[in-house]
């Protein structure tokens, strides 16, 4: 004979079964929607290209980049030292040169070695059908050490995770207002030196300056540990969970780390940018292989959500405290009135 509590015990029990049984293949498609569909639909989308030489000679260059659906978004230049200065600004990611000898590709392959190679490809089968040959050269190399960047791309989700990690670990530690801020600032200083020493000292991956790197490496973190830190601290446990899906959902898959923005299926690639692993990865590849050229605008999305997320846990533990002073009060004023 059941007792009376086994009645709403079972009726639990059916709705955890069936939160489990529904949620689970519901964020499974979510994260297969979220990583495969950019994979599936990578494609040049207005990429920078520039065409450079007298006018007269790239016009049919350009006609014939334009025909491909809206792939480039061509910028012109007068000759090859100014092609070779927008690659090294980041204006573009390549350059048609046009000269005496045939056509010239300049790449740099250190800014995304995916799209160095699909130009190449592109160019060729143009240079093909015309039953010429290009010669291309790579004006940014990737460093040796990380020939296809694959060792950016990969710090990328251990940056993600390192940042989740502190801001729940602070909230769930009980640290609060300052000292929950410096705890933030401290854990992502020692993230950014570690991967600096391991992608930089160790490995290779990188070639800018030390500190420079490290600094990005750590600001990175930063702006994840501070808006899950932040979140949890204004709609408690559940902002953890909310961030985390936004930061491993949408802003891991359309970062662009693998590729490039402009590869990514619209809007991914721009949603990513403003995202922190996005900026994160765009702006490592600035300090790290352009001297910084091209920084400015992921540098600022990091810190506009670093300052956002140490701001709200703050704000968070003022409201917490100013609501235990006036907790005290109400109690006090009915025993006053007597």
């Amino acid at each position: 004979m059941s007792t009376p509590s086994a009645a709403p015990t079972r009726a639990r029990a059916v709705r955890a079964t069936a939160a489990v049984v529904l949620l689970v293949p519901l964020l499974a498609a979510l994260a297969l929607w979220a990583f495969a569909w950019p994979a599936a639909r990578t494609a040049p989308r207005d990429l920078p290209l520039g065409v450079a030489g007298p006018a007269a000679a790239t016009a049919q260059v350009e006609q014939r980049l334009a025909r491909q659906d809206g792939a480039f978004e061509i910028h012109r230049y007068a000759d090859e030292a100014a092609a070779r200065a927008a690659i090294e600004d980041r204006t573009v990611y390549g350059a048609v040169v046009v000269t005496p000898r045939g056509p010239q590709l300049l790449t740099a392959s250190a800014a995304s070695p995916v799209v160095a190679q699909a130009l190449q490809q592109a160019v060729a089968r143009q240079a093909a059908a015309e039953g010429t040959e290009v010669r291309t050269v790579d004006v940014v190399p990737a460093p040796k050490g990380d020939p296809r960047g694959a060792a950016l791309t990969a710090s990328v989700l251990p940056l993600a995770l390192a940042g989740i990690a502190a801001g729940a670990a602070v909230t769930l530690l009980g640290l609060r207002g300052v000292r929950a801020a410096g705890a933030l600032v401290g854990a992502a200083a020692v993230v950014g030196m570690v991967a600096a020493a391991l992608a930089h000292s160790w490995l290779g991956a990188l070639t800018g300056d030390w500190w420079a790197e490290a600094a990005t490496l750590g600001l990175s973190a930063l702006a994840v540990s501070a808006a899950v830190a932040g979140a949890a601290a204004l709609l408690g446990t559940p902002g953890i969970g909310l961030t985390a899906f936004v930061v491993m959902f949408l802003g891991n898959p359309f970062s662009g780390a693998a590729s490039a923005p402009q590869l990514l299926p619209e809007p991914a690639g721009a949603i990513g940018q403003w995202l922190p692993p996005g900026a994160g990865a765009t702006l490592l590849r600035s300090v790290a292989f352009f001297d910084g050229a091209a920084a400015t605008g992921p540098l600022l999305t990091l810190v506009w959500w670093a300052a956002l997320g140490l701001g709200a846990v703050l704000l968070g533990d003022a409201l917490r405290e100013r609501g235990r002073i006036r907790r005290p009060a109400a109690r006090r004023e009915p025993a006053l009135a007597d």
